[in-house]
């Protein structure tokens, strides 16, 4: 690992020569001079996540951090030597400061307070439990959020199933549904929906406008899993654990209940309540957003206080899973910036042959290929930037959006928040779930694994929801 650490300090000492003052956004290379290749940091870690855990898993384990500092070495390295230490450092502080810190500090609250609370009571998990499990996970999705849910919900579902063998699929079914279709109905739902709350779009928009694609491929995934769940039950025939008396359904940790409840007022307040900028490390940040990222911290560190050692211990609460997401989120945020500046581009950048598929040659938006499109790079890159850079290519205007270009701003919405589910890097909870569940010692598909179930389930269903609704 000689070379991952010589590399990150290669690049940071490239970064701190630059005066921090001049990390203005204006510094930042426009994505028109940008090529293709520029995304090969970018493809090398998600080639390190897919391929490493199965061709060199010991290294992998004990050094994914490194591995991930040195991708993203390898692309702010370069982008100093070819435009400069001053544009390489507006774009490592815009990344850091604009987008991983206030994403970190909202999941490290999320990730926290959903671990304080405990779901008590008699859970055995036969297919009716666990679809009324996901059920329940789904619905509560658009209200405290897609990661709110996966965490409060998954260590209750690991627990109803520490009986059976054949358990993965529903694993990866409530990625599937919880941490990703459930989301679609609220900005509190899911990233991509809260930045186009904040660009204007009505808070109910999307209950109103995505409500029947939400109930579409919620309803044929619960029957899915459902059938799938019984054959899995009558080839296993588990022996369910012996219950002396059937305890009631209840929860412990109201007080993380309640703070999960702060988190998701001050992600509604940041939205409503815009403030003046402030510079932080040359980047001009809404006041409200600092504010926000304090609030996120006090509320984590209210929870660790409030919450008795016993009852996290309880939960299988461990804090491996969140070191494991911000170390390799860090890199994948850093290395996908400049796929994003090209996608930015629109018809003047690398990818310009890729965004011309989104309209017909008299220049009407063509919902079908909006879909199809903020989908597919939403299953790789971060959903909620890719929203960001169809919704400008539809227009950009609300007003516009809500009602003549419905279908089109429905078909961006439906892309962002359901193709992440296409694998464990298009959403964040999904990476979360999947690291908590090895932590408690139970199996996941492989990286690979995981999109070969999306593209077996959720590309029929994708095809069939094009098909009935843009």
């Amino acid at each position: 690992m000689r070379f991952a650490v010589l590399a990150v300090v290669a690049a940071l000492s490239l970064l701190l020569a630059a005066p921090p003052a001049l990390g203005a956004e204006g510094t930042a290379v426009d994505g028109r001079a940008l090529s293709l290749l520029w995304g090969l940091p970018f493809l090398g870690v998600l080639l390190s996540i897919a391929l490493m855990p199965l061709l060199a898993g010991r290294i992998w384990h004990h050094h994914y951090g490194k591995i991930a500092a040195a991708w993203a070495a390898l692309f702010l390295g370069p982008y100093a030597l070819a435009f400069g230490a001053e544009a390489a450092w507006a774009e490592f502080t815009h990344v850091l400061v604009q987008e991983y810190l206030p994403f970190m500090a909202l999941l490290l609250a999320l990730y926290t307070t959903g671990g304080g609370v405990l779901l008590r009571g008699t859970l055995v998990g036969t297919p009716a439990a666990n679809t009324a499990l996901l059920a329940a996970g789904t619905g509560l999705a658009s209200i405290m959020g897609t990661t709110g849910a996966s965490m409060v919900l998954i260590r209750p579902v690991l627990r109803a199933n520490a009986f059976r063998r054949r358990k993965t699929h529903t694993f990866v079914f409530f990625i599937f549904l919880v941490s990703n279709i459930g989301g679609s109905l609220t900005p509190l739902g899911d990233p991509p929906l809260y930045l186009g709350f904040l660009k204007g779009v009505e808070f109910f928009w999307p209950t109103t406008h995505l409500f029947g694609e939400f109930l579409f491929c919620a309803g044929v995934l619960l029957a899915l899993y459902y059938a799938m769940d019984r054959l899995a039950w009558a080839r296993e025939r588990p022996a369910p654990p012996a219950i002396a008396g059937r305890e009631r359904l209840r929860i412990e940790g109201w007080v993380n209940v309640a703070l999960l409840g702060a988190v998701l007022l001050v992600v509604l307040g940041m939205g409503v309540m815009p403030l003046p900028a402030v510079s932080v490390l040359g980047q001009p940040v809404g006041l409200e957003r600092v504010a926000g990222m304090a609030a996120f911290l006090g509320i984590t560190l209210a929870s660790v206080r409030l919450t008795p050692p016993a009852l996290r211990e309880e939960n299988g609460f461990a804090w491996g899973a969140m070191a494991e997401v911000a170390k390799l989120f860090a890199a994948i945020f850093v290395t996908m910036a400049p796929v994003l500046a090209i996608l930015r581009a629109g018809r003047e950048g690398g990818a310009a042959d890729l965004v011309a598929l989104t309209s017909t040659p008299a220049g009407e938006p063509i919902p079908a290929v909006y879909f199809w499109l903020t989908g597919a790079l939403s299953s790789f890159l971060d959903n909620a930037p890719t929203y960001l850079v169809f919704f400008n290519l539809a227009g950009g205007e609300p007003g516009h959006l809500m009602t003549q270009g419905a279908l089109t701003l429905a078909a961006i919405s439906c892309g962002a928040v359901f193709m992440g589910a296409n694998s464990y890097i298009g959403n964040a909870p999904n990476f979360m779930v999947k690291a908590i569940v090895e932590e408690q010692g139970e199996r996941m598909p492989s990286f690979f694994g995981y999109c070969a179930w999306a593209v077996a389930v959720l590309i029929p269903l994708f095809v069939l929801l094009t098909l009935l609704f843009f």
